[in-house]
């Protein structure tokens, strides 16, 4: 059991309509409440938030890169990932024919994949990327919700309806005791793993 408060950007980020077909908006299924990374980090601090408590969703699109505009564009200032490179990535050349296998481009990464935290401490997710992402718990990692990104991989039931996280955008999770898989389910080799327990 897990309670969800999404920590986005309450600016209206204009994406361009092609990203939204390439990423299906859906509707959160529990409230949000909306605010900026920046007020996140000023929230963070007046707290005395554990650094060890928070992930960040990176990425390192290339903002000059016009080939990225169809899905959505590129938000950061100095990302050096052209489209043509992310693309080279999805799948290794190594690969036996027929079979094909998912690799992706490790520049877009959750950051850290691993935390331990101690039971009823909240983790921070914010997205430091320049595109959008999500971050989902699954109960078994699988793909995502875009079909070309999902090179040998059955979709992640979850996927079905996962929540968008735009850049600048993210959200702050209190999970149960236990050990608990997330996933972007639009780049689903982009996944993590968070442990909730008694403090040792």
């Amino acid at each position: 059991m897990r309670r969800v408060r999404v920590i986005g950007a309450a600016l209206a980020l204009a994406l361009p309509a092609a990203c939204r077909d390439e990423v299906a908006t859906v509707q959160p299924e529990v409230p949000a409440v909306l605010t900026s990374t920046a007020a996140l980090s000023q929230s963070s601090r007046s707290d005395g938030e554990d650094h060890n408590r928070k992930i960040e969703i990176r990425d390192s699109c290339d903002p000059r890169d016009p080939a990225w505009a169809p899905t959505g564009g590129c938000l950061l200032r100095d990302g050096d990932v052209t489209n043509a490179e992310f693309g080279a990535f999805l799948r290794s050349p190594l690969t036996i024919p027929p079979n094909a296998y998912l690799i992706g481009h490790p520049a877009w990464r959750n950051e850290p994949s691993y935390l331990s935290i101690e039971s009823g401490r909240s983790v921070r997710v914010s997205n430091a990327g320049g595109r959008v992402h999500t971050f989902t718990e699954v109960a078994q990692f699988g793909g995502g919700r875009v079909p070309q990104l999902n090179i040998g991989l059955t979709p992640a039931p979850e996927c079905a309806t996962a929540r968008d996280v735009a850049p600048g955008q993210g959200v702050e999770l209190l999970l149960s005791d236990g050990l608990h898989r997330f996933e972007c389910c639009i780049h689903p080799w982009m996944r993590a793993a968070v442990r909730v327990g008694p403090e040792r």
